[in-house]
């Protein structure tokens, strides 16, 4: 979760960055949050410790978050967002392309393993934590924007090949898919990032789409 494009507002955040000095700020202190959690795990993470890694007081800290958690769930969303913003980029691409239905499913199954699973290893410390802090209300929405761009660049591709896409197979579908990552993300499991593990997932969601 390093690396990322300013914040958009967050709920959880005091006050909203509005100028380059100020994002420069939030991403320090993001950054400082997932290399303590990568480095010394979750029980380690205190807002001072955050404030001293980042360089900053713990009176510029608590300018933007009222606590650690607040932090986390910043950088829970903004990373939901980014992935979002990528899945609708790779959709928008296979109508426009009219790609294969099925290498479609492969690479929304992959970006989604990557993302919310496995990606390099010193981030998954960071993932586990996200899935196990991370609100209900929050996952629900985000199941449902992406199930519902998913049917509608389904319907788009026009494909004899998959049914036409209905509520209950998007649901069905995307938390198969969301369940499995989460499960394994938070087991730890090794064949996370495998493509035994990639390649169960587009069979099960391949049966689940096509005619």
């Amino acid at each position: 979760m390093k690396n990322a494009a300013p914040s958009p507002p967050s709920d959880s955040m005091r006050k909203l960055p509005t100028q380059e000095r100020a994002q420069r700020t939030i991403e320090a202190l993001f950054q400082a949050t997932a290399q303590i959690v990568e480095d010394e795990g979750e029980a380690a993470l205190t807002t001072n410790k955050v404030a001293r890694k980042a360089g900053f007081s713990i009176g510029t800290l608590y300018q933007y978050f009222p606590s650690k958690e607040a932090i986390l769930l910043a950088m829970i969303g903004r990373e939901r967002r980014r992935v979002m913003e990528r899945l609708q980029a790779l959709l928008s691409q296979a109508v426009q392309q009219r790609r294969d239905p099925q290498a479609v499913v492969r690479e929304l199954v992959h970006q989604l393993v990557e993302s919310f699973g496995s990606g390099p290893k010193h981030r998954r410390a960071m993932i586990r934590l996200a899935w196990r802090m991370d609100h209900h209300d929050n996952v629900t929405q985000a199941l449902r924007e992406a199930g519902e761009r998913n049917a509608f660049a389904l319907g788009q591709l026009n494909d004899p090949g998959v049914r036409a896409p209905t509520p209950a197979m998007m649901f069905v579908a995307t938390r198969a898919v969301m369940g499995t990552i989460r499960s394994a993300s938070l087991e730890d499991s090794p064949l996370l990032g495998t493509p035994e593990f990639e390649d169960e997932l587009v069979r099960m969601v391949w049966g689940v789409l096509r005619a």
